[in-house]
């Protein structure tokens, strides 16, 4: 009776912990919402957070239909691709999971949708909002997801068929998540092309600012709050002690993994504060939270096998990535008002490198195998752990970025020539708020400034301008 009351006490705690995460990871909607619709004009704010909502609405279904069964729905004819059951999650609750797993990944599925929608912001028709996110929080996103963390999956390293001796370790989704909504966004912006008025005849770019720079800093400070429930939770359990010590378990790796999540956003906010001064001569508040942003998505692949040193080192190359890509970007006339391939993408991408250079062995036993002693695992390379890890990694990188590319690049590609991707160009300088959704998101909504265009007031009065025209 005693045991079963500590395991049934165990559960319980744990059970609370990963619902606390779970909600935290949600309250990450409420921060692309705010940093969404701070980052674009006015004249679409309600667009972006009427996308934002749908994202989360529209991911909950597909992702209990389809998503969390092809994510981890193994069975005992599972393979290492994709998987065969729990659809609308029939035999949930069962030995391997329960709802408050299902809870926590779902709210990892719905951050996806939100990290493409930035990069379609302010010239997307709102039906191309309602199929893509279906199909990248019911399909894309969930094989991504099975591949790295189900115990089947060819990337995972808890599988009994480790990748290069080793497995992919992508802790909490630098990869899985942000690079895989990153490279949707990438092409669904490609195909759509820059913003009305982004650049002109000779391809210079012309700045477009944000209308709100007071919600992006509230995004960004809720953003870094549910990070603590991303990379953090996503041990899914709490009260595991580890072997042959006495005051050390998964709550010691728990509280590692929030201080190297803190350090490598900090880091590379500060360093991004300053590279920007030096390129633009002004202190922009903008850029210290994409730059924050850039190194908690850059952390979040190792931040539970790294040492708080190495954090700050990924911070410190997280910014400068970020600052690199979006030259490039301008120079390619490239336009993402969110910088969100630039920054889900890069930082993505170089927090899988970083963490198959800088993972401690010990750690990531800590992580993997709950600390059991003398288990001998690959770790990174510049702490002498040999070239298997980061072979994982960089094999976990072209993997992702293949995937999402022939399944979101060719979607994105039919919407475009059913004329069901971008609006008219009537539509975009009207606004979105006014041409699509009947009216501006603020009730006292002020004629535009002189650096932006005038537009209708009222949904009637743009019909009357489109009548007459």
């Amino acid at each position: 009776m005693d045991d079963l009351w500590v395991a049934s006490v165990t559960d319980s705690i744990n059970t609370i912990y990963l619902l606390f995460s779970a909600y935290l990871v949600f309250v990450m909607q409420l921060g692309f919402a705010m940093l969404c619709a701070g980052s674009v004009r006015a004249k679409n704010a309600m667009n972006i957070m009427l996308t934002n909502v749908v994202d989360a609405a529209v991911g909950s279904l597909s992702y209990y239909l389809f998503g969390f069964a092809f994510a981890f729905g193994d069975g005992s004819n599972s393979n290492p691709f994709i998987g065969v059951r729990f659809f609308a999650l029939k035999d949930i609750p069962s030995s391997t999971y329960d709802y408050n797993f299902f809870l926590y990944q779902w709210a990892f599925a719905i951050a996806v949708a939100g990290i493409t929608s930035g990069s379609i912001a302010e010239r997307t028709q709102f039906s191309a909002y309602l199929i893509f996110s279906f199909f990248l929080t019911g399909f894309v996103y969930p094989i991504v997801a099975h591949w790295v963390w189900s115990s089947s999956g060819w990337l995972s390293p808890s599988s009994s068929s480790l990748l290069f001796g080793s497995g992919a370790i992508d802790f909490a989704g630098s990869g899985v998540v942000h690079l895989v909504g990153a490279i949707a966004g990438l092409w669904g912006a490609a195909i759509e092309g820059p913003r009305v008025g982004r650049f002109d005849a000779f391809g210079k770019p012309v700045p477009i600012k944000g209308h709100n720079a007071t919600l992006v800093v509230l995004g960004t400070f809720l953003l870094w709050f549910g990070w603590f429930g991303f990379n953090p939770g996503s041990f899914t359990t709490i009260l595991v002690a580890y072997p042959d010590t006495t005051d050390q378990g998964h709550w010691t790796s728990v509280g590692r993994t929030a201080v190297t999540t803190t350090l490598a956003g900090s880091t590379a906010g500060i360093v991004t504060l300053f590279g920007r001064r030096l390129l633009i001569g002004h202190w922009d508040a903008l850029d210290v939270c994409n730059g924050v942003l850039g190194g908690f998505v850059a952390i979040t692949s190792g931040c539970a096998v790294v040492e708080p040193w190495a954090a700050v080192v990924c911070g410190f190359v997280a910014a400068w990535v970020l600052i690199g890509l979006n030259i490039v970007a301008l120079k390619l006339q490239y336009d993402d008002p969110l910088e969100a391939a630039q920054l889900h993408g890069g930082c993505g991408a170089w927090g899988l490198i970083f963490t198959g250079l800088f993972a401690k062995e010990e750690f990531i036993v800590e992580a993997y195998d709950s600390g059991v002693r003398g288990i001998v695992r690959p770790y990174g390379l510049f702490l002498g752990g040999g070239w298997s890890l980061l072979g994982a990694q960089v094999v976990e990188l072209l993997a992702v970025v293949g995937w999402v590319s022939v399944t979101m690049g060719p979607l994105f590609y039919a919407l475009d020539k059913l004329r069901l991707l971008r609006i008219s160009v009537d539509e975009e300088v009207a606004g979105l708020d006014i041409s699509s959704h009947g009216g501006y998101a603020y009730n006292a909504h002020p004629d535009y400034s002189p650096r932006e265009e005038t537009g209708p007031r009222f949904y009637s009065d743009y019909v009357r301008l489109q009548d007459n025209s």
